[in-house]
């Protein structure tokens, strides 16, 4: 039978990758994100490129109203979603916590752990009344660690750790499964974002080694959710060989 995945973030980075490699294992697609003509057109491409469904919806997941407008307008076929992969995220500044921004906590919050949250909590009861699911969740080794300058980071992806293990428990009954998957350096539009535009920071981030890429993970979130029924995978860190914890990487 063919499954039906619901992807968030899935305009650049881990969740595109994600979503070319569903659609290469003929999974249909709801794809979400902010950048309504990106979405569009990746959504266009997915469906000429693999012949498979994608619905597009262009909504931002920190907005709870705009998150339940939206997914529950969904037609009934497309509420019976087998996949759900929470990843949109991001890291907002690397500033000390006595000198950092309120917004970017705030973005970083909002995003990290309410847009998880309020997208779960829509999509979970349909899984629950289905009896089958599995939700996987984009964490960070920052969920595991905590690195200076990271402190908010750190602590959002903290609450994302322990929501997939709470997640479990709670779907145990329902026969559902819950992943948590924690990168360490992976190369996408993450350090662009957290250093806002700053290039040189940027390329510092991943100077001297070699990063993981968004197709890397994507290539785990794949192989997580093609696994058989009885297998799940709780929880998975991945690193560049390169890297071993938050902040020491052998630079060449």
């Amino acid at each position: 039978m063919k499954r039906i995945a619901l992807i968030t973030g899935a305009t650049s980075g881990i969740g595109k990758a994600t979503a070319e490699k569903f659609a290469q294992n003929n999974i249909d697609l709801i794809i979400t994100g902010r950048r309504n003509e990106r979405l569009v057109s990746f959504a266009k491409e997915l469906i000429e490129k693999y012949n498979i469904k994608v619905k597009a919806l262009n909504f931002d997941v920190r907005d709870n109203e705009q998150v339940e407008k939206y997914l529950n307008s969904l037609e009934p076929e497309w509420k019976e979603i087998d996949i759900l992969v929470n990843n949109a995220g991001l890291a907002a500044g690397k500033d000390a916590i006595q000198e950092a921004l309120l917004s970017d906590w705030e973005q970083m919050i909002d995003t990290d752990v309410k847009g998880l949250l309020y997208v779960s909590r829509v999509v979970l009861p349909w899984m629950c009344k289905r009896m089958k699911g599995h939700v996987i969740n984009i964490c960070s080794i920052a969920g595991k660690e905590v690195y200076a300058g990271g402190s908010v980071y750190c602590a959002v992806k903290h609450a994302v750790d322990a929501i997939s293990k709470g997640m479990r428990i709670d779907c145990l009954p329902y026969n559902i499964k819950v992943t948590n998957i924690c990168p360490g350096a992976v190369e996408t539009e993450f350090s662009m974002v957290r250093f806002k535009g700053d290039k040189e920071k940027n390329d510092a981030t991943y100077r001297g080694f070699t990063p993981l890429t968004g197709e890397d993970i994507a290539d785990t979130i794949t192989y997580c959710a093609l696994l058989p029924e009885h297998v799940n995978i709780n929880d998975l860190v991945i690193m560049p060989t390169a890297q071993a914890n938050s902040g020491l990487f052998f630079r060449k």
